[in-house]
């Protein structure tokens, strides 16, 4: 079980080349496959009330993006079980179940539902944007039963506004008064978003993005 990122999150991009070469490098030293369970970093800082680039989120893709190609590795994702203020959240019993469940899968083979929504593919529909999930097990849906919240839209100028989402079947189409031709989709895509996105058992979605605009820690 991995729990670390805080450090290199001003170097993000290099996170998504050192993480996966220290998991290479580690199992060829114990000469075994070990599974490998990553625990993604928690929301943590000041919430901003706009949209803005984060080193928190190039981190937390990183990580994401390490699960998603490396084999028998997997996520356990915290988002939503963080604290502002504490870089080392107090409730650690949410995040060592959802480790458990990623390890139930990964190490251990048991279909059972693992993950949160995971995202898969984008299409742009008119003035709106039509995200598609992977893990999406028992519906998408809030976790709060309210409005979905922590997405938005940016256009050619690379602006992020807030968005209007609603979920239709396994998809989320998402959209804003403020950008009539939408070209990229983030999700809880801040240092600590105010986001509610989950499927039918609960678990988190991953934040993410749709573009690969040039983020805060490129070069570094």
């Amino acid at each position: 079980i991995w729990y670390q990122g805080e450090n290199n999150a001003p170097r993000a991009y290099r996170y998504r080349d050192l993480l996966p070469q220290m998991i290479a490098s580690w199992r060829k030293d114990w000469n075994s496959e070990f599974p490998f369970i990553i625990v993604q970093l928690a929301n943590y800082m000041k919430r901003k009330e706009q949209p803005v680039e984060s080193e928190w989120a190039e981190l937390r893709e990183a990580q994401l993006i390490t699960s998603q190609t490396v084999a028998k590795s997997g996520l356990a994702v915290a988002i939503d079980a963080g604290l502002a203020d504490d870089i080392h959240p107090t409730d650690k019993q949410t995040v060592g179940h959802r480790l458990s469940l990623a390890a139930r899968h990964v190490a251990y083979g048991e279909d059972i539902v693992f993950s949160g929504p995971v995202f898969q593919s984008y299409k742009i529909e008119g003035g709106g944007i039509r995200l598609t999930f992977a893990h999406a097990d028992g519906g998408l849906k809030a976790k709060d039963n309210g409005q979905l919240r922590g997405f938005a839209v940016a256009g050619a100028d690379h602006k992020f506004h807030w968005a209007e989402a609603r979920v239709e079947g396994r998809d989320i189409v998402v959209s804003s008064p403020y950008v009539p031709m939408p070209l990229a989709a983030r999700y809880a895509w801040a240092d600590n978003p105010d986001c509610n996105l989950c499927n039918g058992a609960g678990l988190p979605a991953s934040p993410f993005r749709t573009d690969g605009w040039q983020g805060l820690t490129v070069g570094r």
